[in-house]
């Protein structure tokens, strides 16, 4: 796939990504500390079960419908400014909500209108910012970007939760929703003023050709049918669908087994966030040197077999440090998983269809891991965590066999 936009050398595109990247982070950051804020807040004024699912429910379902659209758009507009757009809304809604709060009229039912909302901005900024990258990276430097941004991200995310529940023990929640607004305002002035980059050409259909009315639909229609005739891209979205039930019980479940089995102190807690996103962060400085597999698919199914095994020694270890160890470990796999196959995306498919299928692949995101929980949660009632972590985790192990039979595999590098 061509890069569009990588015209001045080296110096010019490092400095591109530099821009790029920054001024995420800044945003990002305000952004988390307003997420964990919020849901510290619901916690500890409502102590109830079904607000934190009313919380949880909001911040993900805008995304999982809105995305298919988002995507489209991603296709057919400047991705720089929709991505400036959505940072814009997430940081106004947040503006009103800390003027509410700050005026006295603030309530948790506008919590939850707020989560909606932020939620509907992510769901247009993930297609953009993934669909974007290529724009302004050489190909051959895209695996090293993206494990960079990962353990950006994974560092911000490390970060951001400590930061807010110490600024929430001195200061009142609408402080940290300005600052958020500061931080977004920063970021979208960065990518506004400092990075200029063309759009790309758009709206072909599967032959090739321009389309003389698109419409939304016509051009979701347009997507899908490319994604279903695109060898990889359907082979990867079903083995991603499937891995991302399958982990659910150990990104939902393990804080509830560790205070069934070692104890329900708050640093237990705190250090299982710790652990998973120093491995992230590990993972991603990893593959930022070392590039991965020259077949990127390896990498994935390396990743995909470490977070089986790994799944399963959670569920069978007795010693707390041991599960936190294994835990750091499955962060690293995680982004073994996360970053290549980000890669093979940029890489595969055709600039003018790279919206439409990071809107599909963050829809799936979106819904397989609730989807997951909705089925393991229940079961956790009346069966033992353990026992559902060895057996996602033989399940997990199995499917890196078949990834590795499958045509994500035997897939030459760069063909469709």
């Amino acid at each position: 796939m061509e890069n569009l936009d990588i015209k001045d050398g080296t110096s010019e595109w490092k400095r591109r990504v530099a821009i790029f990247l920054g001024s995420q982070t800044i945003s990002l950051f305000g952004s988390s500390l307003v997420q964990y804020a919020i849901m510290w807040y619901i916690t500890l004024e409502t102590k109830s079960g079904a607000m934190m699912t009313i919380s949880i429910l909001c911040g993900f379902l805008p995304t999982l419908l809105l995305s298919p659209f988002a995507g489209v758009w991603a296709d057919r507009f400047d991705r720089k400014k929709l991505i400036i757009f959505a940072d814009s809304g997430i940081a106004i809604t947040t503006l009103i909500l800390a003027i509410s709060f700050l005026t006295g009229h603030g309530a948790v039912w506008q919590l939850f209108v707020a989560s909606a909302l932020r939620a509907l901005g992510a769901a247009i900024q993930m297609p953009a910012v993934g669909a974007f990258l290529p724009q302004i990276v050489p190909e051959d430097k895209l695996m090293r970007v993206n494990g960079i941004n990962g353990s950006i991200q994974s560092a911000t995310m490390l970060i951001s939760p400590m930061v807010s529940g110490a600024l929430l023990t001195f200061a009142s929640i609408e402080k940290i929703f300005f600052i958020d607004v500061i931080t977004a305002a920063i970021g979208v002035g960065i990518l506004a003023f400092f990075l200029k980059v063309e759009k790309p050409a758009g709206n072909e259909g599967p032959d090739g050709k321009k389309s003389l009315k698109p419409t939304y639909f016509g051009d979701m229609k347009v997507g899908l049918i490319y994604i279903w005739n695109h060898r990889f891209l359907k082979v990867f979205f079903g083995f991603s669908a499937v891995l991302l039930f399958l982990v659910a019980p150990a990104a939902f479940l393990t804080p509830l087994q560790v205070t069934r089995v070692f104890g329900s102190e708050v640093w237990r807690l705190t250090t299982l966030e710790v652990c998973f996103s120093l491995g992230m962060i590990a993972g991603g400085v990893a593959l930022s040197i070392w590039g991965g597999f020259k077949n990127r698919a390896y990498t994935m199914v390396l990743g995909n077999g470490i977070m089986g095994i790994c799944t399963i020694a959670l569920g069978m270890v007795n010693s707390f440090y041991a599960y936190l160890i294994y835990l750091g470990i499955f962060g690293i796999a995680l982004t073994f998983f996360n970053t290549p196959s980000m890669v093979l995306i940029q890489e595969k498919v055709e600039e003018e269809y790279m919206g439409r299928v990071f809107g599909v692949m963050t829809m799936i995101s979106s819904s397989m891991m609730p989807l997951g929980m909705l089925f393991f949660g229940p079961i956790a009632d009346k069966v033992s965590i353990e026992v559902i972590l060895v057996v996602t985790g033989i399940l997990i192990s199995g499917s890196s066999f078949s990834m590795l039979r499958s045509d994500l595999c035997r897939l030459d590098h760069g063909s469709p």
